[in-house]
């Protein structure tokens, strides 16, 4: 009986962190699931001073390349490792009520938010400014609201290499921090090839409802997505046209 209550507070122990530096954290992440696959138990690692909890998915051995992605919630301060930092950026209309989407050039009919790199040692926030400037030419606009939570997705099998042997690195998938813009500007400031610094990503934008952007976007990004906007909600504007 000793045993089996000991056994049962290391269990507990290893799940909810302890109190000491050198014990797990009470920070966790949390697995949101596309079609909703249970989810394991967290296996731990101790990296950089602290305990890193890690997830499996059981649908994670699925051989195919669409096997349901896997969104990851973390509350901590830094991206967790082996994900590329990464800002994304919710630009919504003057009224708040609707949210630019853009089309990929080198993925066609492929819709997304803008989103990119964070540099060494910068700032998320100067990162989302430079990245909206970069991608659409817009300076006209305000931060209204950052997420807290680093989210990530992983690669699809069928992107990883490729992206990787772009970059030269061996990223699993990325990590990205959200950021609400509210446009202040007028549409004709959109300029997809951007400010001249970087090879144009898109081929054409539109606003969406935040519905809208979400069933246009890619399998994996969706869960990324849905935990976006849901916290960009209490910010944003009903759309008084829309019939939904």
């Amino acid at each position: 009986m000793l045993l089996k209550n000991h056994l049962k507070t290391l269990i507990k122990s290893r799940i909810l962190g302890g109190t000491s530096s050198s014990s797990q954290p009470t920070e966790c992440w949390a697995h949101l699931s596309w079609r909703e696959q249970p989810v394991r138990a967290p296996s731990l690692r101790w990296m950089r001073g602290r305990w890193w909890p890690r997830f499996s998915s059981l649908a994670s051995s699925h051989s195919s390349p669409f096997a349901s992605p896997i969104a990851v919630v973390s509350p901590m301060d830094a991206p967790p490792p082996d994900y590329r930092p990464n800002v994304g950026i919710c630009l919504a209309d003057p009224s708040l009520t609707k949210i630019l989407s853009a089309s990929r050039i080198t993925v066609p009919n492929t819709w997304q938010m803008p989103q990119g790199g964070i540099d060494a040692g910068e700032d998320p926030r100067a990162a989302a400014v430079r990245e909206l400037r970069e991608e659409t030419g817009v300076t006209s606009a305000e931060i209204v609201a950052e997420a807290p939570n680093w989210l990530t997705y992983d690669f699809p099998a069928h992107a990883k290499d490729k992206l990787n042997a772009m970059w030269g690195t061996n990223w699993k998938g990325q990590a990205q921090k959200w950021f609400l813009f509210r446009f202040t500007g007028n549409d004709d400031e959109i300029n997809l090839n951007g400010d001249g610094s970087e090879k144009p990503e898109f081929s054409d934008w539109t606003w969406m409802t935040p519905q809208q952007v979400i069933e246009k976007a890619v399998y994996f990004k969706k869960p990324v997505y849905k935990e976006t906007l849901k916290h960009f909600a209490p910010y944003l504007q009903s759309d008084p046209t829309s019939s939904s």
